[in-house]
């Protein structure tokens, strides 16, 4: 049985209760994830070939600093980034590193700033240099995959729409759908319930509710679907070794659909960003 709660009576810890979040809560995210995807817009101008990911990271951590906000992964769980960074067959918390990024490479930035005790979570994807056509088309089919979820979010719908819409637009597209990882609930937890899948069926999963604020952030993998994580504890691969991608929002459930919390003020959160 899925059980609800007023978000302000809930207890700070995830309890698998889903949170239902007010209007003021809501301006709390917006003010988090806008700083977020400010900082994810400065980063368009960092990435480019022989800078590194510990660069990024730095870059991420000072972009806090000067707002006044710390990145809400530094020291989760003994993560010791600012960020995570995810290259080519890298599916998702590839941890930054001295490695100089390489003309062609494809690399997910994910970065959550804490601000006023909200956690605004997002990820995008970027090329480095001119990138080849497969791997171009494989971040428009994943930025898409997340706008197909985001259009299944509205009160009354079950949570297992988001994931309907997601895997069936990729699946038609020849790519597949990693499973072993999830969208999450967020606000002033990190990672709180619900999970959001990015596959199965529009008749599974909790009713979304207005006041639900969530990620969904599809891996959408060039090869199959299965990864491996690496022995550093974090880094998950794609075991075939084929281009992995990934876009994240967080939104929240209004009264007729969601807000996108994360989107770009300046529109750069789409693929086909000018090339470093």
């Amino acid at each position: 049985m899925v059980n609800y709660i007023e978000a302000a009576a809930a207890p700070t810890r995830n309890t698998g209760v889903i949170r239902l979040h007010t209007a003021e809560d809501f301006e709390g995210m917006r003010r988090a994830c806008l700083i977020t995807a400010r900082c994810l817009d400065a980063l368009v101008d960092v990435v480019k070939p022989g800078v590194t990911t510990d660069a990024i990271d730095r870059f991420v951590f000072d972009f806090g600093m000067e707002n006044g906000v710390l990145p809400a992964t530094l020291n989760y769980r003994g993560y010791t980034r600012s960020s995570c960074t995810s290259i080519n067959h890298v599916v998702c918390h590839g941890i930054p590193n001295d490695k100089p990024l390489r003309e062609g490479d494809i690399v997910n930035i994910d970065v959550t700033y804490v601000v006023g005790g909200w956690h605004g979570d997002s990820s995008r994807m970027y090329p480095v240099g001119e990138i080849k056509r497969a791997a171009q088309r494989l971040l428009e089919v994943t930025h898409e995959c997340l706008m197909r979820g985001i259009a299944a979010v509205k009160p009354g719908a079950r949570i297992g729409a988001i994931g309907e819409a997601i895997q069936t637009f990729a699946e038609a597209e020849r790519c597949s759908v990693v499973r072993d990882f999830c969208g999450h609930g967020v606000g002033r937890l990190f990672h709180d319930a619900p999970n959001i899948l990015h596959y199965g069926r529009a008749s599974d999963g909790p009713e979304m509710r207005e006041g639900m604020i969530f990620t969904i952030e599809p891996m959408i993998n060039l090869g199959r679907p299965h990864v491996k994580v690496l022995a550093d504890g974090w880094t998950a691969v794609t075991r075939d070794r084929s281009l992995s991608a990934q876009y994240e929002h967080a939104v929240g459930v209004t009264a007729d659909g969601c807000e996108i919390f994360t989107l770009s003020p300046a529109g750069l959160d789409r693929p086909g960003l000018p090339a470093a």
